[in-house]
């Protein structure tokens, strides 16, 4: 099976995506969302947390969400062509960010979005106690390593009645942010389940989301041409906007008030 590339022109549905992103580019750098204003309800949510504000995470991950929408457009523009596998990948890694924004800003109480965010802080620091064992490094003077700051979210909080914190997997992230922005869950992690596919090299996804263009016979039968199914990254497109504004709404919103 090979692989085929499309024009610009073919995949227009994805422009209402770009322009999107286009606001937040700045020299050099992406447009942060503001610092919640003192006394906002974020603000407010924030207060115990400090230093780990679930306002940092909210902001680094829906920037990491605009990167990575950027970089399509900016392979888009500056190539012609548009490729079967790299817009999966960058799409489900903005897919993945702007849903943690959503998932992080939304929450039944003031608890629950604490617990959110207590919970993502966590894991990465557990990521980085990984790494740091990994690559044997060793923390001196006042520093802390990871597994101490793990240990010490912990201790946080089960001082704030916290414990035991919320699970925090991509795709149970990515449904309740779907829900909560009006979207299908089942359907949007249909959509990231295909672009997780594409991105780790798996076959099957060819079959659902993938679309035949030529067939060259071989020695040992055809050589398939395939190119980009056109519906179903549309809809992947169509949620990451989606979520997107959802982002910005609820945090103009929650940021300010």
């Amino acid at each position: 099976m090979a692989t085929s590339t499309k024009r610009p022109d073919d995949v227009a549905y994805l422009l209402p995506l770009f322009q999107a992103v286009e606001p937040y580019r700045a020299e050099g750098h992406y447009r942060q969302l503001p610092e919640p204003a003192p006394h906002s309800s974020l603000a407010t949510d924030d207060a115990p947390l400090k230093p780990r504000d679930g306002s940092i995470l909210i902001r680094t991950s829906f920037t990491a969400g605009l990167s990575h929408v950027d970089a399509l457009s900016r392979n888009v523009t500056m190539t012609g062509q548009i490729d079967p596998y790299s817009p999966w990948t960058l799409l489900r890694g903005a897919l993945e960010n702007f849903a943690t924004s959503v998932w992080l800003l939304s929450g039944k109480d003031r608890s629950e979005r604490r617990a959110r965010a207590l919970a993502l802080w966590r894991e990465d620091m557990r990521n980085r106690g990984q790494h740091e064992k990994d690559v044997q490094h060793v923390v001196t003077g006042q520093g802390k390593s990871g597994e101490q700051r793990q240990e010490e979210i912990e201790q946080l909080a089960t001082t704030l009645g916290l414990n035991p914190l919320p699970g925090h997997k991509a795709g149970s992230i990515i449904a309740t942010a779907a829900k909560e922005a009006g979207l299908d869950p089942v359907r949007v992690q249909a959509s990231w389940r295909v672009a997780s596919g594409f991105a780790h090299g798996r076959f099957w996804p060819n079959l659902r989301a993938a679309t035949p263009r030529s067939a060259i016979p071989t020695a040992d039968g055809y050589l398939v041409g395939m190119v980009i199914n056109d519906d179903e990254l549309e809809r992947l497109a169509k949620a990451c906007l989606t979520l997107l504004e959802h982002t910005t709404q609820r945090y103009g919103a929650r940021a300010t008030v």
